[in-house]
């Protein structure tokens, strides 16, 4: 460690906030680097990289000096991504639950009220979303891929590919769901 980084996180283990900031950002570019290879994702490399720097200043009183500080930080970031990893599977676990029942509800509902439920309406829902608006948006109400891209501040070839490739999977949900009956 080079005498001006221990005297940077002395001074800014005592309050000496300007010395915080020439610690952080001394390593914030290793650190940013560090978090869009483990991430592969420019914002979520940035997201991380910022809660960080404020764990790390949270928390600068109990940097000991046994691990260099870089070692310090990238250790702290890691285990933020891998909690926000975690929790993302756990939203995206309960997201999906919440939909299968959503699914069953809106299905008894149409039902109940003389309603057909189609082979059509399951495929759908098994469908993601952005796949899902794009193909409803062009194949039942008939927008044009330039207005649906407009609407969703996409462009009109990512409509096109989303709509195809909903296609292509609702086609093999239809098969598969054909085969079984």
């Amino acid at each position: 460690m080079i005498l001006e980084e221990e005297d940077w996180i002395r001074k800014a283990q005592q309050g000496d906030t300007n010395a915080m900031g020439a610690l952080f950002k001394h390593h914030y570019s290793f650190l940013y680097k560090y978090l869009l290879k483990i991430t592969m994702n420019h914002s979520v490399a940035e997201d991380t990289a910022q809660d960080t720097v404020i764990r790390c200043m949270e928390n600068i009183a109990r940097y000991n000096g046994t691990s260099s500080f870089s070692s310090w930080m990238i250790t702290i970031a890691t285990r933020l991504y891998i909690d926000r990893t975690r929790r993302n599977k756990r939203e995206t676990k309960w997201l999906e639950n919440e939909q299968r029942r959503s699914v069953t509800q809106l299905r008894w509902q149409m039902e109940r009220q003389g309603e057909q439920w189609t082979d059509l309406l399951d495929g759908l829902a098994q469908l993601s979303d952005e796949h899902r608006i794009a193909i409803l948006l062009k194949h039942y109400y008939g927008y044009s891929y330039e207005e649906i891209g407009s609407m969703l501040g996409i462009p009109a070839g990512t409509v096109k590919s989303r709509t195809a490739y909903g296609i292509k999977q609702l086609r093999k949900e239809l098969n598969a769901h054909d085969e079984q009956t």
